[in-house]
């Protein structure tokens, strides 16, 4: 390799850093563990770019740009749907499974995440949970990692709401059926609920969660 050719793979490889610094900087700021799939791909996708980009010294600099480029609008674009859409967000990146609900273990939806007995210990392991008794709720995030809530306060009476746990009941303006199963309450309930705190319209709500104190959480859309 001649003096020429190896400044000039310094150069490109000093403009691919950049360029990929860029976009990374511009897609958004995520932990590695909350990235989503197409994430990951874009991700994966342009550090291919960038390296062909490297070591083909008599490809056009431009042919590897425009691809990246083309890779963050579609990852933006992608971010800007998941907000604007529930369900796209559902399919797309998915949603929290329980996996142990009242310190009993669900093994359908362990079965529909492919999350073994092994996978389970393992995090109750990396969390410092010493037994699953211990666990009051467990839930599998999209992300793949197991939030533990554990029952600490054993004698702490049962009033009709998960121990420990912030519920969500309506987001974007749509009921939670499941969450309403888990705390025994239909439909009718909560507009009754709501109804009293001056929400007469499920549809102006963007978020709605309940927590263990019988605490509610409202928030209007579009409220400044």
């Amino acid at each position: 390799m001649s003096l020429e050719e190896a400044l000039l793979l310094v150069v490109r490889t000093l403009f691919s850093y950049v360029i990929v610094v860029l976009i990374f900087r511009m897609m958004g700021k995520r932990e590695i563990g909350e990235l989503s799939l197409l994430d990951i791909v874009v991700y994966i996708m342009i550090a291919e770019i960038a390296v062909l980009t490297i070591e083909d010294t008599e490809l056009f600099f431009a042919y590897g740009v425009i691809p990246m480029v083309v890779l963050l609008l579609i990852q933006r674009f992608t971010a800007w749907l998941s907000l604007k859409s529930a369900w796209f967000r559902t399919w797309f990146e998915g949603k929290p499974s329980i996996i142990i609900s009242q310190g009993k273990i669900d093994e359908y939806e362990m079965k529909k995440n492919r999350f073994n007995f092994d996978d389970l210990l393992q995090q109750l392991r990396e969390n410092g949970t010493e037994s699953i008794n211990d666990v009051s709720y467990a839930i599998l995030e999209p992300s793949g990692k197991l939030s533990i809530i554990e029952n600490k306060e054993q004698n702490m009476p049962h009033n009709d709401q998960i121990k420990g746990l912030v519920l969500p009941l309506i987001v974007d303006g749509k009921i939670q059926p499941n969450a309403l199963k888990s705390i025994e309450h239909d439909e009718d309930w909560l507009r009754h609920e709501l109804d009293n705190r001056g929400f007469p319209r499920v549809e102006d709500i963007s978020f709605c969660s309940i927590d263990v104190n019988n605490q509610w959480y409202i928030d209007r859309k579009n409220e400044k």
